[in-house]
């Protein structure tokens, strides 16, 4: 690859190409902008992988008001009720914006937009594209705008591997591609780098997303914010299969039940059952597999006959592991899906450092607090990304002096990931966050391909050993009752490193509990 750095120099450059990136270049042009992706476009992105759609209050009994409710009660106290608030607001527009771009929505026989119903919502307000591709139907048409829009430059197959600061300011991206380091210098960077399944054995997500925007924003000295809340969906197929295919909650809502070996529907003793919040009915199936029985999905009655027409990926994941849905029970289990924390930022997608933004599941925004509601994340994404783009196309910044471009080794998570995968599973507890602890500080110390992996892990590890307590997607076996105050954490990555050293000596990082 051979690309012209100097007519570039001083363009927003955005990170990632699903479709917090995506919409945010969008909502940018005019002006021009450049846009990395170290995969073809979309190719790689959990964007393209969702199955739920997005959540947003278009029916007749519903409003912004009830969502809300919905979302703070699944966030388990830990949301910001004004972002949160904002953002449900505005997820009926998006919805307009996204068809402005040419989404085909699925729609009822009278062309209005059909909602689908998912755990933890009281009314329907999931909206499809295509049925359970919605992420892909998304996607495709997000692409087709954004190459037809000529002040967005693509470029496929560039990396970003360190943010340049300078004088406590975003001055520059140093990049990786096929024909060695590239420096891009801009004083204005958008990261939407999606999130962390890669780090984890059992996960939902492509394995390329390793939190590599996490890394980016760590190493240029970025707050966090509400990093040990991580959600692991309760149906996930079990098989040999990594990742993990997706059995979407949309199933459930069209009247699948959860079932062991014998038949029982053992969640029947579960406040809402197969409508429980994620944390908790993913919790009671890994209880379940923990006391030494099988779970499965039971589609067999509901959806029935029209389950293969009305969820045709999942029908085609079940088909290749030798599974019929209209005859066989659909074998499940926890995997990791959703990175609730973050890098923190104000309603303007603004880090802690000047010149830096995040959107998507990088970010931290708040709305999701201890536990995402379903299908807010797609809809976080498409609001965030038009807030955003505002922000940046009203900020300056050039870029500073051009820097040495160095090449730095590409992420490699294979050392960090069984670590993470045994200490911050569904389950945690104090002795399992150590061990993670003491065996990631030396790895972030090493400065090689897997020191960036490991610096996520650890600031993730640190985060949940100094929650003393189990809110949400964070449960701790030692800690098993909420604290009597909710409230977010923050760290950075220095903190974290003291912190590891003597377990929680650090000024800069107190107990969340």
């Amino acid at each position: 690859m051979s690309i012209d750095v100097h007519h570039l120099a001083g363009r927003p450059v955005i990170i990632g190409g699903g479709i917090a990136g995506l919409m945010t270049a969008l909502h940018l042009a005019p002006e021009p902008v450049l846009l990395l992706s170290r995969t073809p476009l979309g190719a790689d992105a959990s964007s393209t992988w969702a199955q739920g759609g997005l959540a947003a209050s278009l029916g007749d009994d519903d409003d912004p008001a009830l969502h809300l409710a919905d979302t703070l009660a699944a966030g388990d106290g830990l949301c910001d009720r004004e972002m949160a608030s904002r953002i449900l607001n505005a997820a009926p527009g998006a919805i307009e914006t996204l068809a402005g771009f040419g989404v085909r929505f699925d729609r009822t026989p009278e062309g209005t937009v059909r909602l689908g119903l998912e755990a933890a919502h009281s009314r329907r307000r999931i909206v499809h594209a295509g049925g359970d591709g919605s992420g892909r139907e998304i996607m495709r048409a997000l692409v087709a705008a954004v190459r037809s829009t000529p002040t967005i430059e693509v470029v496929e197959g560039l990396e970003a591997r360190r943010l340049v600061v300078e004088d406590g300011r975003i001055t520059g991206v140093l990049a990786s591609c096929s024909t060695g380091p590239v420096f891009l210098a801009t004083g204005r960077v958008v990261l939407a780098t999606g999130g962390i399944g890669g780090l984890f054995h059992d996960s939902t997500n492509p394995l390329g997303s390793c939190g590599q925007g996490l890394a980016l924003a760590a190493r240029a000295g970025a707050i966090f914010a509400d990093l040990e809340f991580i959600q692991f969906h309760p149906t996930a197929l079990d098989g040999p299969c990594r990742p993990m295919p997706l059995i979407s909650e949309a199933v459930r809502g069209e009247g699948a039940i959860i079932v062991d070996e014998t038949g029982r529907r053992f969640l029947d003793g579960v406040r809402g059952a197969e409508f429980a919040p994620r944390d908790i009915v993913a919790r009671a199936v890994w209880r379940h597999l923990a006391d030494g029985h099988r779970v499965f999905l039971d589609v067999r009655e509901k959806p029935g006959a029209t389950f293969a027409r009305q969820f045709p990926t999942i029908a085609s994941a079940c088909g290749k592991a030798g599974i019929d849905p209209a005859r066989d029970l659909i074998p499940i289990r926890p995997a990791q899906h959703y990175h609730m924390g973050g890098v923190a930022v104000d309603l303007a997608g603004r880090t802690s450092v000047p010149g830096l933004w995040a959107c998507g599941e990088v970010a931290s925004t708040g709305l999701h607090g201890a536990n995402r509601l379903a299908s807010n994340s797609l809809t976080e994404a498409v609001v965030c990304a038009r807030w955003v783009a505002e922000s940046v196309a009203g900020s300056s910044g050039d870029g500073g002096k051009r820097a040495t471009a160095t090449d730095l080794p590409q992420p490699d998570p294979r050392s960090a990931r069984p670590l993470l995968s045994r200490a911050l599973g569904v389950t945690r507890d104090s002795e399992g966050l150590k061990e993670a602890v003491r065996a990631l500080l030396p790895l972030v110390q090493r400065h090689d391909a897997a020191s960036d992996p490991a610096a996520v892990g650890l600031m993730i590890a640190v985060a949940a050993l100094l929650r003393q307590e189990s809110r949400g997607a964070h449960s701790r076996t030692d800690f098993p009752h909420h604290a009597a105050v909710a409230r977010r954490s923050q760290i950075t990555l220095d903190a974290a490193i003291a912190a590891a050293r003597e377990f929680g000596s650090s000024p800069m990082l107190e107990s969340v509990a």
